[in-house]
């Protein structure tokens, strides 16, 4: 019994995201490999379903208690449970959650797990989904060649209790340390049904991130401070959610209310006509750059297989979907989304029913890295295929060109019919404070042709997205979509850079939100952990994280100033990049036609330098947080950048720091029991002037710190 044989075996095939999840219906393991070693995975992968050996178990129901005890620390989880439990009465999906209850943990069962074992991983119940570069017959033999020994037995079929009508608002709040919340869920009926080709439909009218009646008349217009809708998908059942978060001084009740009488439009039909043929197409869009990628394909395939849905109904949904009215949708949503929700608000509050699984005394394992089982020595010994790699020529793949005094670079999108482009500007946050702010008031602007609504449908109908971002030293100014819009997308989208106009009345909103933002953000442990004192352990006081405008410096702000910041984005030195089908010619013809700043252009402002701190000695920082867990950050930094480093900063991180059969995965969790979750990283800068930085975390249970953090140290 040798410890993380599987992951040293699965890394020399030259596996990359190798992992496992489970949700209510299915179990999935996940791989990425060369098609090469199709043969050598599949001798590997035979081998593995074919037994159990329960091996270091004691260690890893450890883990298991860690990952329900950090459960108890994620309010979003909590709100979950409770929704599916009101909703879910007799039905797994309610009573039983994944990770199971707290008393499940308690007395676990060797001889249990070993009947579910041999009653559920049978090949009539199981599917090997592939998407890549195989040939699909020659990889059907070889399947058949080390899984056809698997022999089928009957599966359990599964039965459950119709759940009871809910026909009165039901009405839960749980308490937590985050941001306050509020969450509505509806049940209905499952996969074959086509109530559930409703609910997408209604769930991307509702909010589809651009032109939704939630995205326009709650957050555009800045009503509440964040709204959206969810749909899952499921065999037995379907679950439609809507969510907001209060702006300052807004109650739940009053978000709850708002996302409702959005509801209430699709019942009256109070929306217009070409919406849902424009959420159809967004649907298409997504799923077009989704099957860009196999692991997207294989997801698509899983999904199909668990939910027995026919693939050529998978294939076929979006011309399924083309074919519902808006009469149809309006009288589905008027029968069915009435006072039958449940609602649960998160309120900010103690916890007082956090029920924590007490660990076990646990003895460590003593793990030899360097033995060998007889399965490894014979998978070891197959031969491999070697592949030829090929290295990218980027003076040959990136076609380079200039628009005036422009740099422009193209690439051919040789997949599908989607395009990208962007305006890149070296300058970000660190070169002008105020530019964040300016790009976060854009999208509630228009044009003295568009309001900010206006436009945003605009874009949406023409199936664009169309955006602005900026980091510490770069501004992107996106623009995506169907090729076939690019023409009218691009002038829509000069237009509104050059023509928009202030709204001071939209900017008042938004400094009250951006100050609600704020503290909603000091109750977001992850935040506080991975970016606040992260950026106080690399820089001190003055780091990038603090270097933000006060909330009386924002007060101050006049929008003409921040409109004047957002006109002159294009005067500044940038360069456009531009990846799609269209003509490099024919690109730059259009470009020059739309985008006027391509000459006399300015140099972008110098950005601050903030000086990274030298770790001489050992020093704690400490912030108290109402939690289950604790959770440590170690910071170390090394040298200035150097690309000689490089090669042994990732093979450091491979053998040390991360993946299964790692040092520190290993003895912290695997011989220990010591933390769920522990890893550590050489890390490289983007910039040369900048140093690599060695950085190690572990979670774990409070009462375990001490000797975790001395087990990361020591290693």
């Amino acid at each position: 019994a040798v410890p993380n044989e599987y992951d040293k075996m699965i890394s020399s095939l030259g596996a990359t995201g190798t992992n496992a999840f489970t949700s209510d219906e299915m179990t999935v393991y996940v791989n990425d490999i060369p098609s090469n070693e199709f043969g050598k995975w599949l001798f590997l992968e035979s081998e593995r379903f074919s037994e159990l050996t329960l091996r270091l178990f004691h260690t890893e129901l450890e883990a298991v208690y860690e990952e329900f005890n950090r459960g108890q620390d994620n309010d979003y989880r909590k709100i979950i449970k409770i929704l599916n439990g009101e909703l879910y009465k007799n039905h797994p999906y309610g009573t039983q959650p994944t990770i199971g209850l707290g008393e499940h943990l308690k007395n676990p069962s060797l001889v249990k797990i070993h009947e579910f074992f041999d009653t559920y991983y049978v090949p009539n119940n199981m599917a090997i989904c592939i998407s890549g570069d195989i040939n699909p017959d020659s990889a059907v033999a070889m399947i058949d060649k080390y899984f056809g020994k698997m022999k089928p037995k009957p599966v359990p079929s599964f039965k459950f209790l119709p759940e009871p009508s809910i026909n009165n608002p039901i009405l839960k709040e749980v308490k937590g340390p985050t941001a306050e919340s509020v969450m509505i869920g509806f049940r209905n009926e499952g996969v074959h049904s086509k109530n559930v080709q409703y609910l997408k439909i209604i769930s991307s009218l509702l909010s589809n991130g651009t032109a939704g009646l939630i995205d326009l008349n709650l957050v555009q217009n800045q009503k509440i401070l964040r709204g959206s809708c969810g749909f899952d998908e499921q065999h037995d059942y379907s679950t439609f959610t809507m969510s907001g978060v209060p702006r300052q001084g807004q109650s739940l009740d009053e978000v709850k209310d708002l996302l409702l009488s959005q509801l209430s439009l699709i019942k009256k039909g109070a929306f217009d006509d070409w919406m849902i043929e424009a959420v159809i197409n967004d649907m298409r869009l997504n799923e077009t750059q989704q099957m860009e990628n196999n692991g997207s394909r294989a997801y698509k395939m899983t999904f199909s297989f668990i939910l027995e849905k026919k693939w050529e109904e998978e294939v076929n949904e979006i011309s399924s979907l083309r074919k519902i009215t808006k009469a149809e949708i309006v009288k589905f949503a008027n029968e069915n989304l009435n006072n039958n929700y449940v609602s649960v608000k998160k309120i900010k509050g103690i916890d007082e029913g956090v029920f924590k699984v007490e660990k076990p005394h646990i003895t460590p394992l003593n793990i030899e890295r360097n033995e060998q089982s007889d399965f490894f020595k014979k998978f070891d010994a197959i031969p491999e295929n070697r592949i030829n790699p090929v290295f990218v020529d980027f003076n040959s793949a990136i076609k380079n060109d200039m628009l005036g005094e422009v740099p422009f670079a193209y690439i051919h999108n040789s997949t599908n019919d989607i395009f990208t482009m962007y305006y890149i500007l070296d300058m970000g946050t660190d070169n002008d404070k105020k530019i964040g702010l300016a790009i976060k008031y854009l999208p509630f602007l228009g044009t003295n042709n568009y309001t900010a609504e206006a436009l945003r449908k605009e874009f949406f109908k023409l199936g664009l997205s169309f955006n602005v971002f900026s980091s510490r030293d770069r501004v992107y100014v996106y623009l995506s979509g169907l090729e076939d819009s690019f023409e009218k997308g691009l002038v829509l989208f000069e237009h509104f850079l050059e023509n928009v106009i202030p709204d001071d009345t939209a900017l008042s909103d938004l400094i009250k939100g951006i100050e609600k933002e704020r503290s909603d953000a000091k109750l977001n442990k992850g935040l506080i952990l991975n970016s606040a004192m992260r950026d106080f352990a690399v820089y001190g006081l003055n780091s990038p994280f603090r270097n933000i405008l006060s909330n009386t410096e924002i007060a101050a702000i006049k929008s003409s100033e921040l409109v004047e910041k957002i006109k002159s984005l294009t005067k500044f030195k940038h360069r456009i990049f531009y990846y799609g089908q269209k003509d490099p010619k024919n690109v730059l013809s259009l470009l020059s036609r739309n985008h006027k700043s391509v000459s006399g252009l300015r140099d972008c402002p110098p950005p601050v330098i903030f000086k990274e701190q030298e770790t001489t000695s050992n020093r704690s920082f400490f912030v108290d947080y109402d939690m289950v867990q604790a959770e440590m950050l170690l910071i170390s930094k090394s040298k200035q950048f150097s690309k000689e480093l490089l090669p042994k900063g990732s093979l450091f991180n491979e053998y040390f720091g991360s993946g299964l059969s790692s040092i520190v995965f290993q003895e912290i969790r695997e011989a220990k029991a010591l933390a769920y979750s522990a890893r550590a990283s050489f890390s490289s800068p983007s910039k040369k002037e900048d140093s690599h930085f060695v950085s190690a975390y572990v979670g774990t249970q409070a009462d375990k710190m001490k000797d975790a953090l001395e087990a990361m140290l020591k290693l």
